[in-house]
């Protein structure tokens, strides 16, 4: 198990990767502009529309797939599979046609400041995008029939063909003005996604069946283990839709902006957080299940230690070297100055968020493993409410970052709100013992990044503003691990000394 979880991690970064150079190459090409921006749009409405069901249908699939398969057989999980499927489709034909009858309403929802040639534009793109879903819903159901069956490599790689897709069509739009293919570019490569996860399921028993059941009571079990995702997943769509759609009006190119930001700060949490509460939450859930509370407790707490002691000098470099970071990763081609500015400000305000946002996935598995789905649910909800506020509050007065920092605001309150509701369950949360290791990370993480930011002003003038960052950053991150060592920091010398012993089992 634990090698499968090491692979599932390793090529969940190499499919990130890919996907942030699907970004890197939009930069590139179009830097923010009202043709990335239709581009970003068209791929993200059927994402968000038809994401959320999706999300659903495939999170449900798994323990009914599985019941059904121990207690009548192989064959009567396939032909449950394949009436799911159809009865998907049926429903997917229904609203893809509302859809396309309704395209520019829709539209309008999502980037209200949109008019003229770029509504136009939209309007074009995502009547093209939005027959990806029908490969969307296959994709995600195989995907998790796979996932069932112990085959994980090919649903994490299957991103690396789509985006390495994406990318060639970009570059062809750009030099040929073939607009276009752009449109066309993602069914294009949902499809190739389609026929990958098609071959791989065949090799595991699956077969297409002509079955139409939608009254079959595991279709009805089905929906009813799906409706409380789809509503959560719904929250945070919600959130990207009202983000999104003010940032159409705040400013052309501002879509784009605010989604190469959130690229890096998502890739942040990928690397640093999204792989440590993988490797831990087995753990917290066999002790929930137990009700081994105070070992869920200890566990919860290392796992908080553990992500802190990543993402708070993350957080730290990422507000210091904003610009730097940016102009780094994006500063070329059609990225321009405006495109710089606007970016750099969405990135500094969603990095204020990444601790939240870090500390509330821990918190929402810790409630996961406690079966209790509900608290998650309506804490989202309200820390949508809020993020919304913010959002009208804080965009007349920062633009763009304002909407990152309403992100960020709402993060930061929803950990509380979920710290409360821990409490009430579990009664006394010993969070006060995190408070010292917190300060000493904190003041390694400070000091660090303060010797970091005065090498890099130093370093500018003599090697240039990217060889200066990534010897800056460098250093940083050698200081800071030094630090920690030193500091003797509880709860992160056991992160600190499993390294090691990787290490020196490597070297062995």
């Amino acid at each position: 198990m634990k090698k499968a979880v090491i692979l599932l991690m390793v090529l969940t970064i190499v499919s990130k990767v890919s996907g942030f150079l699907r970004d890197l190459t939009l930069a590139y090409f179009y830097g923010a502009s009202e043709i990335s921006d239709v581009f970003l749009l068209a791929i993200s409405i059927p994402t968000i529309v038809f994401g959320v069901i999706a999300a659903g249908i495939s999170t449900g699939y798994i323990p009914l797939y599985s019941r059904i398969e121990n207690k009548l057989g192989e064959r009567a999980g396939i032909e449950y599979t394949n009436n799911l499927i159809n009865v998907l489709m049926v429903l997917t034909t229904v609203l893809v046609a509302l859809a396309l009858i309704f395209t520019e309403y829709l539209v309008k929802i999502f980037a209200i400041g949109f008019e003229g040639e770029t509504l136009a534009l939209a309007v074009m793109f995502t009547r093209f995008s939005i027959f990806g879903v029908y490969f969307t819903i296959i994709i995600r159901i195989l995907s998790a029939y796979l996932n069932y069956k112990k085959v994980f490599a090919v649903p994490s790689l299957i991103g690396i063909p789509m985006n390495l897709v994406l990318i060639a069509a970009i570059a062809i739009s750009s030099r040929t003005e073939w607009i276009y293919v752009l449109a066309m570019a993602n069914v294009v490569a949902l499809f190739i996604q389609f026929l990958i996860i098609v071959v791989a399921a065949y090799r595991y028993a699956f077969r297409f069946q002509a079955v139409f059941q939608p009254k079959d009571r595991h279709i009805k079990e089905m929906a009813a283990l799906a409706f409380p995702v789809i509503l959560g997943s719904s929250v945070s769509q919600i959130n990207r839709l009202v983000d999104r759609s003010l940032a159409s009006w705040i400013s052309v190119g501002g879509i784009s902006s605010l989604n190469y930001a959130n690229t890096m700060n998502t890739a942040f949490l990928g690397i640093f957080v999204s792989s440590f509460v993988t490797v831990f939450y087995p753990d917290i859930s066999r002790k929930a299940a137990k009700g081994d509370m105070e070992g869920l407790k200890y566990t919860m707490n290392q796992t908080i230690i553990g992500v802190l002691l990543l993402i708070i000098p993350v957080t730290a470099g990422a507000l210091v070297f904003a610009e730097p970071i940016v102009r780094f990763l994006f500063g070329r081609g059609a990225f321009d100055e405006t495109a710089v500015t606007l970016t750099t400000s969405a990135f500094f305000f969603y990095s204020i968020g990444l601790i939240g946002t870090g500390v509330n996935l821990i918190l929402t598995r810790v409630f996961y493993a406690l079966q209790d789905t509900k608290s998650p649910m309506i804490n989202s909800a309200i820390g949508m409410g809020i993020n919304v506020g913010l959002n009208f509050a804080l965009a007349p007065l920062l633009g763009i970052g304002g909407l990152a920092l309403a992100t960020s605001i709402s993060a930061l309150i929803t950990v509380i709100l979920l710290t409360q509701g821990l409490r009430r369950k579990l009664g006394r949360l010993n969070l006060t013992k995190l408070v010292p290791s917190t300060l000493k990370i904190v003041m390694a993480a400070g000091v660090s990044t303060l010797i970091a930011l005065m090498l890099y002003g130093a370093a500018e003038g003599v090697f240039g503003m990217n060889i200066s960052l990534v010897i800056a950053v460098s250093v940083m991150v050698l200081l800071y691990f030094s630090a920690v060592y030193l500091l003797k920091i509880e709860g992160a010398d056991i992160f600190i000394k499993g390294i090691m012993r990787r290490f020196k089992r490597k070297r062995n």
